[in-house]
């Protein structure tokens, strides 16, 4: 059987924090299971996990897309994104298309190399589904209670005739208009 190649994710919220915790047991959990990480393959993050551009996050799938590790071990889900369930499990989705296995060390349950990928993954589909509904639900809601206390919604009418494009073009010819008569002078 081929040794798994192996990549680590790891991540604290501030430069401020240590990731040597997470890396140690990660690291050591990798070598119990007989797993390969390569150097080049260990991904930090020392930012929030709001947001999906991080550094070290963005190399890290950009590694995976390319193949370059067989599994992505990581301390915990949020650990990996706090950006909410449907983009978190967005990303692993994107990692199973990339062909690249996660695991979670900490959550034993979020683990897709085990027999029980598939039901691990179908589940995180079904979580992911009603997310999006809660989502649109909740947007919904906000636009009830916006038009509810009177607020328009949309692009004002007329917008084109009055709005930005047509001053945009009013101060282009002005500028125009004004090289003209300089170079006249």
């Amino acid at each position: 059987m081929k040794q798994m190649r192996c990549g680590i994710y790891s991540r604290v919220s501030t430069s401020k924090q240590e990731a040597e915790n997470q890396l140690r047991q990660l690291h050591e959990f990798a070598r119990a299971l007989g797993w390969h990480v390569d150097a080049a393959h260990e991904y930090v993050d020392q930012i929030t996990g709001k947001h999906s551009d991080r550094p070290e996050f963005q190399r890290m799938f950009a590694d995976a897309s390319q193949r370059k590790f067989d599994v992505l071990l990581f301390w915990s889900l949020d650990r990996m994104s706090r950006e909410g369930a449907l983009e978190t499990l967005q990303h692993l989705n994107r990692l199973t298309g990339y062909g690249v296995q996660w695991r979670s060390l900490t959550e034993q349950y979020l683990d897709s190399t085990g027999m029980f990928r598939d039901a691990v993954i179908s589940i995180l589909a079904v979580v992911a589904k009603q997310e999006r509904v809660r989502l649109s639900e909740r947007t919904r809601a906000g636009l009830e209670r916006a038009r509810a206390h009177g607020k328009r919604l949309g692009r004002p009418r007329g917008w084109r005739k009055q709005g930005a494009v047509s001053r945009v073009t009013e101060w282009r010819r002005q500028q125009r208009d004004n090289a003209k008569g300089a170079l006249c002078e």
